[in-house]
């Protein structure tokens, strides 16, 4: 599977490398360095280059790599729209996705609502993050942007008497313009991990 993966990646940027590398800059928005382009993704340093995808200098061959590059190819010349939010279901052909979507995105995060809530500005901070107040209700919520043009709004609710933790998780307006669906899935379920990670990483001494 790895190896699978790795060469969907590379076929992925073949195909991004046959656009001109001044549109390529505009569209993702990326930072050039030569041949190579520089954004933030899933809250870390990401560069692509003609022969593979790296996260803070770290070669990626698995499912972000091809998250990454998939993006890369969809991105475009159209401008994010973050507001009005929309649920997954909301988006076109998202039906066979549904249930893996709430299943790997919103329950693994619903056991952790507490922590989550204390660690907001570390999330916020990592993944290019901000308050979503008035975009969202719930007991609390924020909006992380894991690619340049893809933003999630999480909403929190905590456990009362009456009902227990919940979370919701809203895309951006047109985040499908800049991804097929199936990748929109995956890259909720991975921002997900990656909140989940940052709630376990050590305390600097």
């Amino acid at each position: 599977m790895h190896t699978n993966y790795a060469k969907i990646i590379k076929e992925n940027l073949g195909l991004l490398y046959e656009s001109s590398l001044e549109q390529l800059s505009s569209t993702l928005p990326a930072e050039r360095d030569g041949d190579c382009f520089v954004f933030e993704a899933f809250g870390e340093a990401c560069r692509i280059s003609p022969d593979g995808v790296f996260l803070n200098d770290r070669r990626e061959t698995g499912v972000p790599g091809i998250l990454i590059s998939l993006y890369a190819r969809h991105a475009g010349p159209t401008l994010p729209i973050v507001a009005p939010l929309r649920a997954f279901k909301e988006l076109p052909n998202s039906m066979p996705y549904a249930g893996a979507f709430t299943s790997h995105t919103e329950t693994p995060l619903t056991p952790r609502v507490g922590q989550i809530e204390a660690a907001q500005p570390l999330i916020m901070r990592i993944l290019q993050g901000e308050p979503s107040s008035r975009l969202a209700g719930g007991d609390f919520s924020f909006l992380v942007r894991p690619l340049p043009k893809i933003s999630l709004c999480y909403i929190f609710y905590r456990a009362d008497e009456e009902f227990p933790a919940s979370v919701r998780c809203l895309f951006s307006n047109n985040a499908a313009d800049f991804m097929p669906i199936d990748g929109l899935a995956d890259v909720a379920e991975y921002t997900s991990k990656k909140i989940l990670a940052l709630l376990d990483r050590p305390s600097p001494i």
